[in-house]
């Protein structure tokens, strides 16, 4: 009982700062993604310790690259204020994602993806977390009107995916190391990869998506 309390709070804080660091302004976001990806980075490294670095280190960086990129997606930057909303609607397709997944998978789940890799992780699981990320496109819509509806709804199909393969790269480093987490820097969930992996190739497809589409933002 102990641990879900440990582990509800430090997500929560986790979230909340997340939020509140991206929206705040482009110094704190940027800041808070250099410090994140820094912790990353080192955690990717000892994973890694007396094997080849390379592939794994650039699966780290790149994504913590693109992101601050992100306030370019706006063509008239760095004239126009910087908007987080494209960040914002990815932390909240991703997390409805990963909540569901988590929720369905543990109810229904019984045809695992990849086993050997992530054995919690079930084909029900995952079109569950897909079903509730094209629903919460819905709500999404009302509070943010950054994108139309169609590339909201190719976003919240797209992101099942990238999230999903973003965890089983992590998986993978971590069962080569024969390590449960990544790290110990958040109480109850291991280290800032285990928070982070879902984003690791979402960052970098969604950016290629919004440029790809530049003209319909």
């Amino acid at each position: 009982m102990k641990d879900i309390y440990i582990r509800g709070i430090s997500g929560l804080v986790y979230v909340v700062v997340l939020w509140s660091f991206t929206s705040y302004s482009e110094t704190t976001f940027g800041f808070l993604f250099l410090l994140m990806g820094i912790i990353s980075v080192y955690e990717m490294w000892k994973l890694r310790k007396g094997k080849s670095k390379l592939i794994a280190l650039l699966y780290v960086i790149i994504p913590f690259c693109i992101v601050q990129l992100f306030g370019f997606s706006d063509h008239n930057y760095p004239t126009s204020n910087f908007d987080p909303s494209p960040i914002l609607i990815m932390f909240v397709l991703t997390w409805v994602f990963d909540t569901f997944a988590y929720l369905t998978g543990s109810k229904f789940g019984k045809n695992k993806i990849l086993p050997k890799i992530s054995p919690k992780k079930s084909w029900e699981g995952f079109a569950g977390g897909l079903l509730f990320s094209v629903i919460s496109v819905y709500f999404i819509q009302l509070y943010f009107d950054y994108f139309r509806l169609y590339l909201l709804l190719i976003f919240s199909i797209v992101i099942p995916f990238t999230a999903t393969a973003g965890d089983f790269i992590e998986s993978y480093y971590k069962r080569m190391a024969n390590a449960k987490d990544s790290g110990k820097f958040i109480p109850g969930h291991g280290g800032m990869l285990d928070r982070m992996d879902a984003f690791m190739i979402t960052i970098p497809t969604l950016y290629i998506l919004m440029n790809l589409l530049n003209e319909n933002l």
